[in-house]
């Protein structure tokens, strides 16, 4: 009866978030070598794109700009993220928006500019170390500054957790990331948020092909031509989505 009792409480659950939320938005990078067919994702509801822009030390994603380009001509919004190391964060911040920028191809084309990202993860396979919760709150500080937007951060659920809640943490770096929304990543269970955070606004539920998640007609881990693709849940509508993505968006000046 207790097992019957938690797998419908589970599925109101699943039941309630699927109507709050859309399985719309993908992320991408160098590793990903395919030709990327963003028609196809377009035709498939995806609404946004957040692509690696940069890298450690200081390496800029060669496929950003074209499928910036490619992407945006589909009709899809655009979005950005750096992934961090452990070297002077202000210099990241800028490394990261000047490549951004150099690759911006106006409003025209791009009319609700790029969501800003920081990819807070456990860096084990650039150089560089990996980035500590205070870095993390002087980058953010710096891209908020420059841009007048405060930036995503996504990072593990786990590891997030466990990172912000270690000894030596400060309350005021700790407030400072809580400015930003949470993208989350949890490939076996719907995750929840901690402090400084209320709520995730992105969920990344599979990644190379990984997902322990069911039915997967609702947790597809294929989009358009990419069979182990990296999909995300929006909190919230298609068309919520669109306006949240504008509202957070930076315009780089051209």
């Amino acid at each position: 009866m207790r097992f019957f009792v938690v797998r419908i409480s589970f599925l109101l659950l699943g039941s309630t978030l699927s109507a709050l939320a859309g399985n719309s938005v993908v992320n991408l990078s160098h590793y990903d070598l395919m030709r990327v067919d963003f028609e196809s994702m377009k035709r498939e509801d995806v609404v946004g794109v957040i692509h690696e822009a940069t890298y450690p030390r200081f390496d800029r994603d060669s496929y950003y700009g074209t499928r910036q380009n490619a992407a945006t001509r589909a009709g899809l919004l655009w979005g950005a993220y750096h992934f961090a190391d452990a070297t002077d964060p202000v210099r990241q911040a800028e490394h990261f928006l000047s490549v951004v920028q150099s690759s911006w191809t106006g409003p025209a084309i791009q009319p609700s500019g790029v969501l800003l990202v920081l990819d807070f993860e456990k860096n084990g396979h650039y150089p560089g170390g990996t980035m500590r919760v205070d870095q993390a709150a002087r980058f953010v500080e710096r891209i908020k500054q420059r841009t007048g937007k405060y930036p995503g951060v996504y990072g593990s659920e786990n590891r997030l957790r466990a990172v912000l809640n270690a000894p030596g943490v400060s309350r005021a770096d700790k407030q400072v990331l809580g400015n930003c929304w949470l993208w989350i990543a949890n490939y076996h269970y719907q995750p929840t948020a901690s402090s400084p955070w209320s709520n995730w606004r992105l969920w990344q539920y599979t990644g190379d092909g990984k997902c322990d998640l069911r039915p997967r007609s609702a947790y597809p881990v294929r989009v358009a031509n990419i069979a182990r693709a990296e999909r995300n849940i929006f909190r919230g509508s298609n068309e919520s989505l669109a306006a949240w993505w504008q509202e957070h968006a930076w315009l780089p000046v051209e």
